[in-house]
């Protein structure tokens, strides 16, 4: 316990002792004195109403004095609880006593073990590609915290163990290309990373269970399994082909970021938009919005994390159903180009979507070194700007080789619940933020998806006006 609080405390027994005391006040107005003048207290004469006004005045000096921070936390949650008052004030981190830390990580695991914790982006797979070949056979994904090349590499932050430690729910699980892979070989590529996460599926079926809609999430969860979607990174993957897009869709693919860190011939992605750069297309191409169209119909996801803010836009413009951020953060408070702008948030919650917060160090700090109180600043400024109802968690891990303090890997979840819970949020709204936001915007997706059911799949090819020359080189013609 701090020191601070210690003296807050004696403080307190000091005002209370001296409270009861004063019902021992005489008619002279005076302390401990009789009528007479002789003293009652132990024969020690002493002027108490000096004391207790000295006493009162430094009581009062300690609650007002912004210094003093941990007695003011106290006010803050039992105002939240008796009024209701939302408090999003950020404080930097402090001497907790161990006893409400750990009474906060057990009311954390208790909203983590009734709803399901969903992840909007993990990378396990690619990094399996890269540390393994992806061959399943060579390591056991049960327990890798000791086990090399995975504990030595930074982008290594998820087993099975810390999965559970972490109380995850529902995964998103990522098959990522790299934008090398454009117009190249990227749909195969895609095709190769959709078989592993199935392949992992399987492998560990007692641990994991496919998922596709979000009535199956709530059942794995109850049955005690994380329940496992796939996520398609990079829009290069369908290689300009909205076959290929329904396709994945039939293998189970429930989002697709619509770029990386290239643009493709139609969409522009967000390091579009740092200095010096131009867009290539403002946003969407025509071929873009009947991409945006088709996934809509199919019910999946669009997902504009990675794209520029004229995507955004035109995303929103064009789109029937909720949509996502998988993992971004709040511009507003670290001015990287992968993070969202205040308008699009607020447009965003118009559109019913969720923005589902990062953890890379470089998009919560804007630095290299983060620590978990970068991540609660945006969670509490997306709240301030357009509610609860909005947020998710898309850790990124596996993706990025620098992490927050305090959020090292998949097991660290619970420490951000818990902090929150420190911060005043309610149970009610870190439910929210857990799964139930997750939960409505694809219930929401999958209710468009019925209510498009009259439309036919959209049968248009990409123009080859859109497509540049070194963009054909692997191009055939189908006779």
């Amino acid at each position: 316990m701090s020191a601070a609080y210690n003296n807050q405390l004696v403080y307190v027994i000091i005002f209370n002792r001296l409270t009861l005391l004063s019902s021992a006040r005489n008619e002279r107005g005076r302390w401990g004195r009789e009528s007479d003048g002789t003293c009652s207290f132990d024969d020690v004469c002493v002027d108490m109403e000096r004391v207790f006004s000295f006493s009162a005045l430094i009581f009062v000096l300690m609650i007002v004095s912004s210094e003093v921070s941990g007695f003011p936390k106290l006010i803050h949650r039992s105002l939240e609880e008796n009024v209701g008052i939302t408090l999003n004030q950020i404080t930097e981190p402090e001497n907790v006593s161990k006893a409400i830390e750990l009474d906060e990580l057990t009311i954390a695991h208790k909203i983590l073990e009734r709803v399901p914790l969903i992840d909007g982006h993990n990378d396990l797979p690619h990094v399996i590609r890269l540390l393994a070949e992806s061959q399943l056979a060579s390591f056991n994904l049960t327990d890798l915290v000791d086990k090399k090349p995975w504990s030595t590499d930074p982008t290594s932050h998820t087993d099975i163990l810390r999965l559970r430690q972490g109380k995850i729910g529902a995964q998103f699980w990522v098959a990522y290309t790299s934008c090398k892979t454009q117009h190249n070989d990227s749909p195969q590529k895609a095709i190769e990373q959709i078989d592993l996460i199935y392949r992992l599926i399987d492998l560990y079926a007692d641990t994991f269970q496919l998922a596709t809609t979000a009535q199956e999430i709530e059942d794995i969860f109850a049955l005690g399994k994380i329940a496992s979607l796939i996520g398609v990174e990079g829009g290069h993957a369908i290689g300009n082909s909205l076959g290929v897009l329904r396709t994945f869709y039939r293998l189970g693919v429930r989002y697709m970021t619509l770029t990386h860190s290239c643009p493709t011939p139609w969409a522009d992605n967000s390091q579009l938009d740092n200095p010096g750069q131009a867009p290539i297309h403002d946003g969407l191409s025509g071929f873009g919005e009947a991409i945006v169209q088709e996934m809509n119909r199919l019910g999946m996801m669009v997902d504009i994390s990675h794209v520029s803010v004229s995507t955004m836009e035109d995303v929103l413009n064009v789109s029937k159903a909720p949509v996502i951020f998988s993992h971004s953060g709040a511009f507003s408070v670290c001015n990287n180009t992968r993070n969202v702008p205040d308008h699009i948030l607020r447009r965003l919650a118009k559109n019913g979507g969720i923005i589902m917060v990062v953890f890379y160090n470089e998009f919560v700090a804007c630095d290299q070194s983060a620590s978990l109180y970068h991540v609660v600043r945006h969670i509490q400024h997306i709240r301030n700007v357009i509610g609860v109802d909005y947020i998710g968690l898309g850790g990124d891990f596996n993706g990025v080789d620098r992490v927050p303090t305090d959020l090292e890997d998949v097991s660290k979840y619970p420490n951000l619940f818990a902090e929150l819970l420190r911060q005043g949020w309610s149970e009610k709204d870190l439910e929210k933020l857990a799964g139930k936001n997750m939960l409505r915007v694809m219930r929401r997706v999958e209710q468009v998806k019925m209510e498009l059911f009259p439309m036919e799949p959209i049968e248009e090819w990409i123009p080859t006006e859109d497509l540049q020359p070194e963009h054909k080189q692997c191009l055939t013609e189908y006779s």
